[in-house]
């Protein structure tokens, strides 16, 4: 039986556009079967005017809509009927294997959390994103805009639960595990990072230490934790960055470039280049802890990060990556359950 993933399809910047394109590619590509919810009659206008006959693509029906403007609270509150909400409980009643929304970050965490509930022991559920590296694999990092305040047991569970996924995910037996501060040493960085420092390096994973920004594309590490302020600043300011070496490079090929033979060439590499560092290939971010699967996709998401984030849900629930998950949060010491519960 194909895995059965619902998909917000009113959460993006342009919905249900590239909802409906990327739920269609999956659909063709990766044999998917996929559950667009929202407001019947906007997504039904917009599926009709592409082919896709006999495709395993139905449309659940959602009145409301919880917008990137929306406080999340407040929403997720008295917007029962969104397709963030009738989405999420598709999977709490077995009837979706994963959800997928390029919507309201913070109501899609408050909404999975009241929804789906988390996993035992887990304070707080973190969004992992995946970063090319200069070795040709990748990186992870988390949390990446879930939690803007964190305790050191916060991150020390980021990094359980980000060594599992990467492990799940890209097979690594030992992945190594950063913690991301302003300088390798153990006693740099303010006070969340030099205290989760003494509880990360207690646990058996293979944590390296420290590491700093500049490291994040490095490959000298796989798992890179820290507080979803900073990875969120982080993450931005690399979309940032990535699309300013596009342009740059764009406009210095077309301008230096004058026979044809070359330019091909240039084309091909520039191609490959784009398609290394195009967020859109990983989809979106998974938000780990929950009992349930649920990624978080840019709100700027095309077509291809959508069916790439369908794929990403698909692969997370076939993988059984939450049962993985609670028993390695089972060996982090009870000290550290006491020690949140009193801060919380």
């Amino acid at each position: 039986m194909p895995s059965v993933i619902a998909v917000d399809a009113m959460g993006a910047d342009k919905a249900p556009k590239p909802e409906i394109e990327g739920a269609l590619q999956a659909a063709r590509q990766l044999g998917v079967k996929v559950l667009l919810v929202g407001r019947e009659e906007v997504i039904r206008a917009e599926l009709d005017r592409h082919p896709h006959s006999g495709l395993p693509i139905e449309i659940v029906h959602a009145r409301e809509q919880i917008t990137m403007y929306d406080k999340a609270a407040q929403a997720v509150r008295a917007k029962r009927d969104s397709s963030i909400h009738v989405g999420l409980r598709l999977v709490r009643e077995g009837r979706a294997a994963g959800f997928v929304t390029a919507g309201n970050t913070g109501a899609a965490m408050a909404a999975a959390k009241m929804i789906l509930g988390v996993l035992p022991g887990v304070h707080r559920p973190a969004l992992a994103a995946v970063f090319p590296n200069a070795v040709g694999t990748a990186s992870i990092m988390l949390d990446v805009g879930a939690n803007v305040d964190c305790t050191p047991e916060n991150l020390e569970q980021f990094a359980v639960m980000g060594e599992i996924y990467f492990r799940s995910m890209f097979g690594a037996r030992r992945p190594r595990v950063g913690l991301l501060s302003i300088g390798e040493e153990e006693t740099k960085g303010n006070e969340l990072t030099r205290a989760s420092f003494q509880l990360l390096k207690q646990l058996s994973l293979n944590f390296v230490g420290n590491v700093e920004g500049r490291d994040l594309y490095g490959g000298q590490v796989d798992v890179i934790v820290c507080d979803g302020f900073v990875g969120n600043v982080a993450l931005k300011i690399s979309e940032g960055v990535v699309n300013l070496v596009r342009f740059v490079l764009k406009e210095s090929l077309r301008a230096t470039i004058t026979r044809q033979v070359g330019y091909l060439l240039s084309r091909s590499a520039f191609a490959d280049f784009k398609k290394r560092l195009d967020y859109s290939e990983s989809g979106g971010a998974p938000l780990l802890g929950l009992k349930g699967v649920c990624i978080v996709s840019h709100g700027s998401s095309n077509a291809n990060a959508i069916k790439n984030a369908i794929r990403v849900a698909s692969e997370v629930a076939k993988g059984d990556i939450n049962r993985h998950i609670e028993a390695g949060l089972k060996a982090i010491p009870k000290r550290a359950v006491a020690a949140v519960a009193a801060r919380e």
